[in-house]
């Protein structure tokens, strides 16, 4: 057989595959979260997520949206440096990304069952 034949057939199976597979997972929510930053927001993004008195108290302040909190719980900068990954039974993540045009940082304590935001702060205080 020739090699441009066996091309054809190799090109022609691996489409039909992507063809079945794209039907198969249409529809389905198929994530690909490798990484640990992605696992970390993916799992807080899983849950509940309440805010401390402090925290809605700073947020109607501050004018905050919380769309635009969610969106930095979503795709936000886990800082593992920062974080409190080993304490039992909730770790304590250090989330950073931009609110109203500032950069902001949110502590988020994870647990089993919710994840509550503990602490918005501002990195430059202007």
């Amino acid at each position: 057989m020739k090699l441009v034949h066996r091309i054809g057939y190799y090109l022609g199976g691996f489409s039909l595959g992507l063809i079945i597979l794209a039907f198969f997972l249409n529809g389905k929510k198929a994530s690909c979260s490798y990484g640990p930053e992605a696992r970390v927001l993916k799992n807080i993004n899983l849950k509940k997520v309440d805010y401390t008195n402090n925290t809605a108290a700073f947020i109607a302040e501050n004018n905050i949206d919380t769309t635009a909190i969610n969106y930095i719980l979503y795709k936000g900068d886990v800082k593992f440096s920062k974080s409190d990954t080993k304490s039992k039974p909730c770790k304590t993540y250090h989330i950073e990304g931009l609110l109203n045009d500032r950069e902001a940082v949110l502590l988020v304590e994870n647990c089993k069952e919710t994840a509550t935001l503990k602490s918005i702060t501002w990195v430059n205080n202007l």
